[in-house]
């Protein structure tokens, strides 16, 4: 490749493709033709000699190549970004699609406040919720499907810890809340003051899994105690466990912040589950390519000062509160 030859711009678009990993959204960002994006992208593998991208379902995937050239080529875009355009990504000036992951309880919850947010500040972006089918949302990152995954990761928080600076994806905590088993108000449990272990098990359930495992973290808990329970029925959205909860006598457990955004809570009764459940705690994972992505950073700073001005999870938010038994309405 002859350096003194080559178009610059296509770095451009090369950098745009390795963001979105997308052709369709890249020529989007950089007010292009689909096409033209095409084209360039062809000028440059025949310039280097080199495949950079395969075709997926989706999208595109770099190379090995392409991963290689990405951080130099990041570096010297982002130092030229600053150069000449200083006031960076401006909200109400600049337009951009966002993607963000979340599974519908959280999405119910924080939505409303996120859209009113942007409107509030006549941002000329729009976003895109896309359902959360895992635990693990980082290949959803890796391929650029989405922007930000908002929700509980566990597992993926133990891994980046261990991980340390090195690793390709930052998990930034949101808030605290907890699990609260529900069941509607004419439930027979619901006139115990106390739910029990024994009547727990006894009773029937639903499950929320989003990949519709026949095994969740409730079982596995219970398991651990030497006990099981009656699954009737699996679903992968916290709203259809909530509604087939209040027109049956199932129980459920769900996040307790997701209780009054349901629209059924007057018909709900909450308890304490009687087995000890991990406190959920919520975070935005974002990969680190978009750390010095001004859009980025705005979306991230936008759903944070959110979260800030939300009563999440009604006194939950933060430190774990002390566990307590509820009658009636939730807290």
């Amino acid at each position: 490749m002859n350096f003194r030859t080559l178009d610059l711009n296509l770095l451009r678009v090369f950098a745009a493709v390795m963001v979105e990993r997308n052709v369709t959204r890249a020529a989007a960002q950089l007010a292009m033709t689909q096409p033209a994006v095409s084209n360039a992208l062809r000028r440059l593998r025949e310039a280097t000699g080199d495949e950079l991208f395969v075709t997926v379902p989706g999208g595109v995937l770099p190379t090995a190549r392409a991963e290689a050239w990405w951080p130099e080529v990041h570096a010297a875009i982002d130092g030229l970004r600053k150069l000449f355009d200083p006031q960076g990504f401006e909200p109400a000036r600049d337009e951009r699609s966002f993607a963000l992951a979340m599974a519908d309880a959280t999405a119910t919850v924080l939505m409303p406040a996120i859209v009113a947010a942007l409107l509030g500040r006549h941002a000329r972006s729009d976003l895109r919720v896309l359902p959360l089918v895992s635990r693990d949302p980082r290949p959803l990152l890796e391929q650029g499907a989405t922007d930000l995954a908002i929700g509980f990761f566990p597992d993926v928080a133990s891994e980046l810890a261990a991980e340390g600076p090195r690793a390709a994806t930052v998990l930034e905590p949101l808030y605290a809340c907890e699990y609260v088993c529900v069941m509607r108000r004419g439930h027979p449990l619901a006139a115990e003051p106390v739910l029990t272990l024994d009547a727990y098990c006894a009773a029937e359930h639903v499950r929320v899994s989003f990949a519709g495992r026949p095994r969740g973290f409730v079982d596995e808990g219970l398991a651990t105690l030497g006990r099981t329970r009656r699954v009737v029925l699996t679903v992968n959205q916290f709203a259809t466990a909530a509604r087939v909860v209040h027109e049956s006598d199932l129980l459920c457990v769900l996040p307790r912040s997701f209780v009054p955004a349901t629209g059924l809570a007057d018909g709900l009764a909450v308890r304490t589950p009687p087995l000890a459940l991990p406190r959920i705690d919520v975070g935005m994972l974002w990969h680190r390519r978009q750390e010095h992505d001004g859009g980025a950073r705005w979306l991230r700073t936008t759903v944070s000062d959110v979260v800030r001005g939300l009563d999440v999870c009604a006194g939950v938010v933060g430190p774990a509160a002390p566990r307590r038994e509820e009658v009636g309405t939730p807290a």
